[in-house]
């Protein structure tokens, strides 16, 4: 029986520096993107400073950049939404850091309370609303950055029922 360990085997790999993946400056994963808004979320001191609500529109503040992405903070008062978009060839992270807000989809709808957290891929159609009676606040990173923001035919408007053509001649009562 062999006792050797896979220490004894490969060695120690900090012991091999040349092995070992430098730290990275900025995420380039989805995970690396998650985690760097899970970090601004738990520190507070990097963005409750700079909220604003707007009773007439949706309230946004530009809080980081950095190679290939950009990190927002938007401000929602009750009623508020983005309406039904996508976000062109950025992927994103939406994490809600006050407030309550919901996520509305050709899937269904998600509640997202603070905390929450998700992660889309480009082409993603949602509508974020605040429908509750209190304020919220969320932070989104996208990556590449923002270049576009397509809108869509609203979620309502896609369900609506259809009515069939008349036939020629008929009498609507």
């Amino acid at each position: 029986m062999n006792m050797d360990s896979d220490l004894q085997i490969a060695g120690d790999i900090l012991e091999v520096p040349h092995l070992l993946q430098p730290e990275r400056a900025h995420p380039e994963t989805v995970a690396e993107f998650a985690g760097l808004a899970r970090s601004i979320a738990d520190d507070r001191a990097q963005w409750a400073p700079y909220v604003e609500y707007d009773a007439t529109t949706r309230w946004y503040h530009r809080l980081r950049t950095g190679p290939g992405y950009e990190v927002w903070l938007l401000s929602w008062v009750p009623g508020q939404g983005s309406g039904l978009h996508d976000h062109g060839v950025s992927s994103g992270v939406l994490t809600v850091l006050e407030g309550a807000l919901t996520e509305r989809t050709e899937r269904g709808t998600r509640a997202l309370a603070p905390g929450s957290q998700r992660v889309f891929a480009p082409g993603y159609v949602h509508e974020v609303v605040n429908d509750s009676l209190e304020p919220a606040v969320s932070l989104h990173v996208y990556f590449p950055g923002l270049t576009e923001m397509p809108m869509h035919e609203s979620l309502q408007a896609q369900c609506a029922p259809v009515s069939a053509p008349l036939a020629p001649g008929a009498v609507v009562a």
